[in-house]
């Protein structure tokens, strides 16, 4: 439980709120264009190559910009890029409204990406700052937003557009969220928040320090697998007979797991410094769900779609916070955090596009699946190395 003294309460529980309801916002548009992939492709004629821009292009520009999170925030403030970001996404997703073209479509794509790119560089400093005492439990709650943000827009869009009878609408009513989000950020954000504050340590150092390198690693090839699930779980599952109100169910069940995971395990794994038995541990429940997909598909799909969301929500929020437990400064460790996420997002953007390949080879999505799971192994020898005794040295960093 988060504890609050009477003259913090009336303003961290407010932050809390404003918590989830950014969380929300920061997943649906990726999760939403996947059960809608038929349609959509034959409307603009797109490709599955062409359909995974949707994906690599926001994907993508979060990682190249989470690269500027830290300068942004020099230049705006928190607040202020925050409330900015939200906005840029209401305006993406509305857009979605009038997109005719595949070009127009993904260029809706990059504004998205362009906004998440912009929240997710700053608000973990944000959280640092304001929840220091308590940042798993936070981080966990910020993490199983995003995630349910994910499964709200796997299952709403086909039902929306549904309603609507147009898939325009399945991917444009998420503007409103987003704009709700913006005016809720600019009300409870701090006024000080307004203010660049300097970190103890050059973001721009941070790039010669290997221990960067090795977050980037680890957090795009978890998220890689991520970024190909949302895009093909429902197309995958299409192929077999689903219909694209049954695939979006599986795909909404497995970003629901992400969301109950992320929220549990940061909570499990606060007593412990050394996060790296909690992070074997998603990475198994991963390695499970990839093996089933690829082996067995139609044995237990439910199975399979769980085992694969839990892992990856539960290693995305343990991740951030295994980067935020290496600096105390709110500021330097909102950096890195920044960091591991731009170098993570440019390899994660990569993979829907290198799963489609694979399919249009091999005409099967199995062997994209067995890919992740070799990344899976390899991530798992990469977090032997995030030992908590380490953390100092590798940023050489004397921690207070």
């Amino acid at each position: 439980m988060i504890e609050m003294g009477s003259a913090g309460q009336s303003r961290r529980w407010p932050l809390l709120m404003l918590v989830v309801l950014v969380g929300l916002n920061l997943r649906p548009f990726l999760t939403a264009s996947g059960p809608l992939a038929a349609s959509i492709r034959g409307d603009t004629g797109m490709t599955l190559q062409g359909m995974a821009l949707l994906t690599l292009v926001p994907m993508g520009l979060m990682g190249l910009l989470a690269f500027a999170g830290p300068s942004v925030q020099a230049a705006l403030g928190a607040r202020r890029a925050v409330i900015l970001a939200l906005a840029v996404m209401a305006i993406g997703s509305f857009g979605r409204f009038f997109a005719a073209t595949s070009g127009a479509l993904i260029l809706t794509a990059a504004l998205l990406g362009i906004g998440v790119a912009i929240v997710q560089a700053v608000f973990p400093g944000i959280l640092k700052r304001h929840f220091a005492g308590h940042l798993t439990v936070v981080m966990g709650l910020y993490s199983a937003t995003l995630m349910g943000g994910g499964a709200l827009g796997a299952r709403l869009s086909p039902m929306v557009a549904g309603a609507a009878r147009g898939w325009h609408a399945g991917l444009g009513w998420l503007a409103g969220p987003a704009a709700l989000a913006a005016l809720a950020a600019a009300w409870i954000l701090p006024r000080e928040e307004a203010l660049g504050q300097a970190a103890t340590i050059a973001p721009g150092s941070l790039l010669h320090r290997p221990r960067t390198w090795l977050l980037m690693a680890c957090f795009g090839l978890v998220n890689g697998g991520y970024s190909s699930i949302i895009a093909w779980l429902a197309p995958f599952y299409q192929e077999r007979g689903w219909t694209p109100a049954a695939s979006g169910g599986l795909l909404a069940a497995m970003a629901l797991s992400q969301g109950i995971a992320a929220l549990l395990f940061p909570i499990f794994a606060r007593a412990n410094p050394d996060r790296r038995k909690w992070l074997w541990l998603t990475l198994g429940l991963q390695a499970c769900g990839f093996l089933g997909l690829a082996a067995a598909p139609d044995l237990a799909p439910g199975l399979w779609a769980v085992s694969v969301g839990a892992g990856l929500g539960a290693s995305f929020a343990l991740t951030l916070v295994v980067a935020l437990d290496h600096l105390d400064d709110p500021a330097a460790a909102g950096a890195l955090a920044a960091l591991m996420q731009g170098g993570g997002f440019l390899l994660a953007a990569l993979t829907p596009w290198l799963v489609a390949l694979l399919h249009d080879r091999t005409g099967s999505f199995a062997a994209g699946w067995m890919m992740h799971l070799v990344n899976v192994v390899v991530v798992i020898g990469l977090t032997t190395r995030l030992a908590p005794h380490s953390y100092a040295q590798a940023l050489e960093q004397r921690r207070r």
